[in-house]
């Protein structure tokens, strides 16, 4: 069932986890003595108790040190004269939250935002554009019409769900499965086109790869290639977002590779101690290229490092597009109301291969990618709801992949027609006025470009 327009999911969740504090023991030594402490952390965890490894409260206080705490840099804590050390994990996992069943039904009891009918189609339709553009401009890239690209197969409900739950006011750090984030904005088809194959008409003046994109207009930062150094600095986008008093919150996303990364705990380091308006999203899609989870980390995924930075954190059904949407909205919700971050691990699955560079059935078996291909699509079971309410038609979807199709296709057509960018584009808007060796370096690549014409692309602007 669903809730009431009153009902605030962020103060549900709250509430759901503040009678499970967890204690989690600390162990460190003196010149004399063991001493024992424990620290307490509140997760959010969609009304679930989060799993205690060690034992009670009582089991770490001795008798004779009972009442009596003592004053460390960082606050109180108490005493025992037992020693005891943390569990490393525990046999069981932290939920996940979740909403819709796989024939598109509502879990009995859940608890979930209202999505209206106008916002639920958009979603789907959002969902499948993001699916079509992706299939096209991978073939683009296999024919050699561009240089490189990356799908978000199998994680549409994130990419949408997401951002559909979010404010345009948000400043989002994407990764490089996020175009969807920015197409829910109103970024484009034809815009990311023109990104991909590098042309006059796209923002970045073709200085990025492919699927690179950004856009100041929708409040989305550029996409760079090494891994996780958005999330550091949606840390110091959102504090900056606090200190200007903002409605507003900065918005990470990483894969599960990312949280491997130095500056993913940096940031949430970060972000925790300077109490930051950030939501950093992790899409725990199975794999970092051909590394599996299992070989990345020995925790509980990536929802329980929130627990050791000071974080509030969930974990979701990231195939569930509007466990996603709730989360989120939550999220947000307690990010900005309550001056902190938070973390939500998303667990999908890479459908796709990692980029055109990469051949996933090197290291996976096809029968594990058709599974999720279909028995676990995100799109079909997001269909299958809204068809559930009235809202969505055999006839309405075979008008949409029509639509759709046309409207990549043409897209590619208009983009890849279009001329490259000036040559001086590769040196311009980054000083005011050019340096000389920027100058010399410019007159040289005319004079290369001359003196060989052969070798560089007929349509180059020199």
């Amino acid at each position: 069932m669903g809730i009431d327009k009153s009902f605030n999911m962020a103060s549900w969740l709250l509430r759901s986890t503040r009678s499970t504090l967890r204690k989690l023991p600390v162990a460190f030594s003196c010149e004399c003595t063991g001493v024992l402490v424990w620290i307490r952390f509140v997760s959010m965890e969609a009304g679930q108790k989060l799993l205690d490894p060690c034992s009670s409260e009582e089991d770490y206080r001795d008798i004779g040190y009972q009442n009596q705490d003592l004053n460390f840099p960082g606050g109180k804590i108490p005493l025992t004269s037992q020693m005891k050390f943390i569990s490393e994990a525990s046999d069981k996992r932290l939920p996940c939250y979740r909403v819709l069943n796989d024939d598109g039904s509502l879990i009995s009891n859940n608890i979930h935002e209202q999505v209206g009918q106008e916002v639920a189609v958009n979603m789907y339709s959002a969902m499948v554009t993001l699916k079509t553009m992706d299939t096209f401009l991978y073939e683009a890239q296999r024919q050699g019409r561009i240089s490189f690209y990356m799908t978000s197969f199998g994680e549409e409900a994130i990419n949408i769900a997401s951002a559909a739950a979010l404010s345009p006011h948000d400043i989002v750090l994407p990764q490089y499965r996020e175009a969807g984030v920015l197409l829910w904005r109103g970024f484009t088809v034809q815009e990311c086109t023109n990104q991909c194959f590098g042309n006059e008409d796209d923002e970045g003046k073709g200085r990025q790869m492919p699927v690179h994109y950004g856009s100041k207009k929708h409040n989305v930062i550029t996409i760079s290639s090494p891994l996780a150094t958005q999330i550091s600095q949606a840390a110091g986008v959102a504090y900056s977002l606090k200190m200007d008093k903002s409605d507003a919150c900065a918005v990470a996303f990483t894969g599960d590779g990312g949280t491997s990364e130095g500056d993913f705990h940096a940031g949430l380091n970060f972000a925790a101690v300077m109490e930051a308006p950030v939501i950093f999203i992790c899409r725990n899609n199975g794999w970092a290229i051909s590394t599996p989870v299992h070989e990345q980390f020995r925790s509980d995924g990536v929802v329980a490092k929130g627990i050791g930075y000071g974080i509030r954190s969930i974990r979701v059904d990231g195939n569930d597009a509007i466990a996603v949407y709730s989360a989120i909205r939550a999220a947000r919700n307690m990010a900005i109301s309550e001056e902190r971050p938070i973390l939500v691990e998303a667990m999908t699955y890479r459908v796709g291969h990692h980029s055109t560079s990469d051949d996933s059935t090197k290291y996976r078996p096809m029968n594990e990618i058709e599974y999720w291909k279909t028995a676990r699509s995100p799109i079909a079971r997001f269909r299958k709801y809204i068809q559930r309410n009235g809202w969505w038609s055999d006839d309405k979807e075979s008008e949409l992949c029509r639509n759709v199709k046309k409207q990549v296709l043409q897209a590619i057509k208009t983009a890849e027609g279009m001329d490259k960018p000036q040559l001086i584009e590769l040196f311009t808007d980054v000083y005011e006025q050019m340096p000389p060796n920027l100058h010399e370096q410019e007159r040289s690549i005319r004079d290369t470009i001359k003196k060989h014409p052969k070798d560089y692309p007929i349509d180059a602007h020199v």
